[in-house]
Order: structure tokens, then sequence, then C-alpha cells
């Protein structure tokens, strides 16, 4: 050969730390102990989390996992998140969506913009037993987050009081406190919206309406009311008119939390469905022998491998230190596009069993609509995308 050429050993993109397989594990583990199918299906049709599994979730490190060790947590990296995430939704979509935006919103917002103060108080709470909801969308503003009505009156004495009603907040029954975004001076736009951190126990805040949801149902979705909640300067997060810039960041990371959601969804219906496909006989047949049948699931389990490339991609070079906007967004659309695909499928392969409310397939159905919603609109996603591709031919 003309010349010379330094051959590099490259890592598969799953090839987990020795870290990231004892999250895995330890996951799946809980998975098999703590939510079998009895208590996942109470859940759902009682539209309320268990208590004692929450309690679960905290004791075995699940609650905190990017929180440093000195503040309770597990002191883990992105990608164990995902990897938690992923592996919850492969059993109960709902759990896993309660520790997505604890771990990918909530806990990294108050890690990288609180002030050592607001760790010490907010990221203890986080990692032992406290929940927290990301307050950000209204009646108003959906896709348009940042056009928010929620106003923050500054006060002479340097405190605020917010006025404003939140709509389908996550978690937002159970949790400890709120990071609500709300405008100090509506003046200047979106450069007006800042972060508070607002205690439950606040006189001001209450609780409305809870959303029967088609899905994801074991996960509260209620409005979160501020009626002169008055806070001290010592609740705002990362500084006054900062708040559409720190929300923009954190949720590119939850828009790939959402997406490890998905795709664990997605295998979560295929894993129930292929065993069922081989015990099922038709015409003294396996239904999973026959040549139409294979396509099928062939293509499915070729969707969902390469959403999870998408996904593990995107968690990887947020660690990196790279741009992941576009990654984040393609990773997102795509993945609730299969787990759309893989769910309805998987009912029409299962065929009566499948559509029964007795088996798991059509809950997986129910709480996959909800991906192509949050986080983003499958939509707004794409608009993502579309602007970074046309820079790329500037």
């Amino acid at each position: 050969m003309a010349g010379t050429q330094r051959c590099v050993s490259r890592s598969p993109l799953f090839d987990f730390t020795e870290e990231e397989v004892m999250m895995r594990n330890l996951v799946q583990d809980f998975c098999k102990q703590s939510l079998p199918w009895e208590l996942v299906s109470k859940m759902d049709k009682e539209s309320k989390l268990d208590p004692k599994l929450l309690d679960s979730l905290f004791e075995v490190g699940l609650m905190g996992i990017e929180i440093p060790e000195e503040f309770g947590g597990s002191g883990a990296n992105f990608t164990s998140s995902i990897i938690a995430i992923e592996e919850l939704a492969k059993v109960d979509p709902s759990i896993s969506v309660i520790v997505d935006v604890q771990n990918t919103l909530v806990n990294n917002l108050v890690r990288n913009y609180g002030n050592k103060e607001q760790q010490e108080k907010y990221l203890t709470l986080l990692a032992t037993k406290g929940l927290g909801s990301f307050c950000l969308s209204e009646a108003s503003s959906g896709s348009d987050a940042f056009s928010l009505k929620t106003k923050a009156e500054l006060q002479s004495d340097g405190s605020y009081v917010l006025n404003g009603t939140k709509c389908w907040i996550t978690s937002s029954q159970e949790a400890s406190f709120y990071i609500v975004m709300a405008n100090t001076d509506f003046s200047k736009g979106y450069k007006g919206i800042t972060a508070f951190l607002v205690d439950k126990t606040n006189p001001g805040v209450k609780i409305g309406k809870k959303e029967d949801k088609l899905g994801i149902r074991a996960s509260s979705t209620c409005e979160v009311i501020l009626e002169d909640c008055k806070v001290g300067p010592e609740s705002i997060l990362g500084g006054v008119g900062k708040g559409y810039k720190i929300a923009i960041e954190m949720l590119n990371e939850g828009r790939i939390g959402i997406a490890a959601q998905m795709i664990g969804l997605a295998q979560g219906v295929f894993d129930y469905t292929m065993p069922y496909l081989k015990s099922r006989k038709q015409f003294g047949t396996p239904i999973a022998d026959f040549q139409m049948m294979e396509y099928h699931y062939s293509k499915l389990a070729t969707e969902i491998e390469a959403g999870r490339l998408m996904v593990y991609n995107a968690a990887r070079m947020k660690e990196a230190g790279q741009v992941f906007t576009k990654e984040a967004a393609m990773a997102k659309f795509y993945t609730s596009e299969v787990a759309g695909n893989v769910a309805t499928k998987c009912i029409e392969m299962l065929g009566g069993v499948g559509f029964c409310r007795d088996f798991s397939a059509e809950k997986y159905y129910r709480d996959c609509i909800i991906g192509k919603i949050y986080e983003g609109t499958s939509n707004i996603n794409l608009v993502t995308i579309a602007k970074h591709v046309k820079k790329q031919y500037d």
C-alpha cells in the first residue's frame, strides 16, 4: 500500500460502559420485582400512581440518576438516564415518563442552573423523596410555548407575585415543587421569561383539574394554578430573563428522553407479541412462520433498531458536548412514528387478543399516542429539523 494508514478501533454504539450495563440490569430487575402486569393494569384503570412504587423508585436511585452523590444522587451520566427510561417504558410507559421528566428536565435544570443554596435544597429533595414538575405550557401557548401569559410582578421588597394557570403538567399532583416559567416584563417578549422555583406548600399554589387521559394514565397531568403566589428573589433559577434559554436547552435533552420512552414502548409491545405469534397455530402452523407475518415483524424489528440507534447517537452527542438539536428532534419524531406503527401492527398480528383490555397490547397503543404530542409535537420537530437541513446548504 502506498503510504501508511493508522487503524483506529471504534466502539459500537451499544457498547455500554460497566456503569451503564449496571443501570440497565438494575432497571430490568426492578421491573420484574416491582412492576407486575397486575399493578400496571390497576394504575392504568384507576388513573393513579401507586405511592409505594414511587417510594421504590427513589429507594433504588432512579429519580436522581445524574444528581451528584453529595446530594444523594447516583452521579451517573446522561446515557444512564436514557437507558433507565427505555427499560421502564418496555413495561409501563407511564412510569417511564415520570422518571424521564424528573431526570432529563427537572433535575438537570436545577443541577445546571441552580446556585449553591438551590442545589443543596432541591437536588437533595429530588434525589431522595420529592418529585418536581416543569410548568411551561398554558391553554393559549402549546407549540408556541413562549407566548405564555403567566405574569411575575416585581414587588418593592424584591419579591415577585405570580399569577397564571399552567396546563398539562406532568407529575403535578405528586410534586413537591414546580419550576414555573413566568414573564417579568412582557415588553421584552421572550426575553422577559424567567424560571421560578415554587414550593407546593406556597399558599398561592393550587392544583386544578386532573386530566382524564387516553394513555400514560398512572402519570398525573393537572393544571397548576398560581393566584397571588409570592416568591422571594432566591427562587429565581438561572437569572431574570433567562427562562427562554434554559427551557430550550432542557427541552432538547427532554426530547431524547421521550424518544427513549417511545422506543422502549415499541420494544415492549413487540416483546409481548412475538411469543404469541410463535405459539399460536393456524392450519397446523405457528403464525410466526407464515411468510406475510415474517414480512410484518421483520420490518417492525428494523424500525425499532433504527430508532434506538438514533436515540443513543443523540445521547452520546449530548455527552460529548456537541450540538445535538437536530438529532434530538429527529430521534423524537422518528421514534414516535415507530411506536405508533409497531403498536398498531402488533395489535393486528395479535388479532382478538390484541383488541381486548385484559391484555397489555392495547395499553401500549393508548400510551404511544402522546409521543407525537408532548415535548414538541411532530410538526414542531419537523420544523426544527428543516431549519438545520437548510443550513447545511447555505
